[in-house]
């Protein structure tokens, strides 16, 4: 159990006990503290009882007892019978939320496990019973990756954001990657989570000032499917970096042909570009043409709209699109010919960030 959660609960208890008490380790550690001072000081013992209650140089001692180690022990000043009653009780309040911090941490782990794919699917139900953990609901993971590597404070952040869901999982991945295991509704859509994603981003950016790449793997309904999730999200978060570089929130719902073309092997996307275009007839074509394209594009091959968007005349666009179609081959006017194109270009794009893959 973290001493932070040691030291939080201490310091609520602080307004209702009038002495100075606290938590030392299995060395007598003050670890925790009403009087933060201590923290660190080494109690000294000169009595101890096998029933973990025992008083010592005037303060009174009570194990924090969970059934298997006595690690912790809560320590009142007084080895008068309050203080042992004040012992006793904050013992045993202490003693459930360590009991109920390990079985979070476990189950933590229980979920990291399942994600990075280091249990057997075997195991996994054999091991959620154990836990007590609800296997058939849905869930989805959401990867948080932090353009500052090791900076805890983004975590810090997300705990506090997500403390009061229990039924959620924040988990350290590596130095950048955090994944968050979110229980859903069951009828809840992929805008929802997406939502909840801006929410983060937005958070971690004013009260970290530090910008985050999101990646949302799709929702399962069965524990052994989450590594499924979370491979997608990771997924989700390449394709997005290479074919999406403005956004910061990429789900894999939403990856569309580029999720095809990432799982291509880039030799066989060479061999593509060889075969649709001249030789270097796509690298010939410069910014204005390349933005020209984009534009006609995204006006579903409209000639009329396409020109009043960019402000030019219908026949300089027309004058644009022959010049094309003699560089290229393909008169991007026609349906077949725009969707080899738009292909090209994601390919080409594709090829160019990423390392030669077989």
């Amino acid at each position: 159990m973290s001493n932070r959660i040691f030291q939080s609960v201490v310091q609520q208890m602080k307004e209702v006990v009038d002495k100075t008490f606290g938590v030392v380790d299995e060395n007598y550690t003050v670890i925790a503290c009403s009087d933060q001072s201590k923290r660190g000081e080494q109690m000294l013992i000169n009595r101890f009882s096998d029933d973990g209650a025992f008083t010592s140089f005037g303060y009174s001692f009570r194990a924090i007892n969970d059934g298997h180690n006595r690690d912790y022990y809560v320590f009142v000043e007084g080895d008068d019978v309050i203080s042992g009653r004040y012992a006793a009780i904050i013992a045993v309040a202490l003693t459930n939320i360590k009991y109920y911090d390990d079985e979070k941490h476990d189950r933590s782990n229980f979920v990291k496990n399942i994600i990075l794919d280091n249990i057997l699917i075997g195991d996994i139900y054999l091991k959620a019973r154990e836990l007590h953990f609800n296997s058939d609901v849905n869930r989805v993971v959401i990867l948080i990756r932090n353009a500052e590597p090791n900076d805890i404070s983004v975590f810090s952040v997300l705990q506090n954001l997500f403390q009061e869901k229990t039924k959620d999982f924040l988990i350290n991945i590596n130095e950048t990657d955090i994944a968050l295991v979110k229980e859903t509704d069951h009828d809840i859509v992929s805008k929802n989570i997406e939502e909840l994603a801006s929410t983060i981003a937005d958070t971690v950016s004013a009260e970290c000032y530090s910008k985050v790449n999101i990646g949302i793997g799709t929702i399962v309904d069965n524990l052994k499917e989450l590594a499924r999730s979370f491979k997608e999200a990771q997924i989700a978060l390449e394709v997005g970096k290479v074919f999406d570089t403005e956004k910061n929130i990429i789900s894999y719902d939403n990856l569309g042909i580029a999720r095809l073309i990432y799982q291509l092997p880039t030799t066989l996307c060479e061999t593509f570009l060889r075969e649709v275009f001249k030789r270097g007839s796509i690298d010939s074509l410069d910014q204005e043409t390349l933005f020209t394209i984009q534009r006609f594009f995204e006006n579903n091959l409209n000639v009329s709209e396409t020109s009043r968007k960019l402000f030019v005349h219908r026949n300089t666009l027309v004058y644009r699109l022959e010049k094309i179609k003699k560089i290229t081959g393909l008169d991007l006017r026609e349906f077949d010919h725009a969707i080899i194109f738009r292909i090209a270009l994601m390919v080409n794009k594709y090829l160019k960030n990423t390392p030669i893959k077989y």
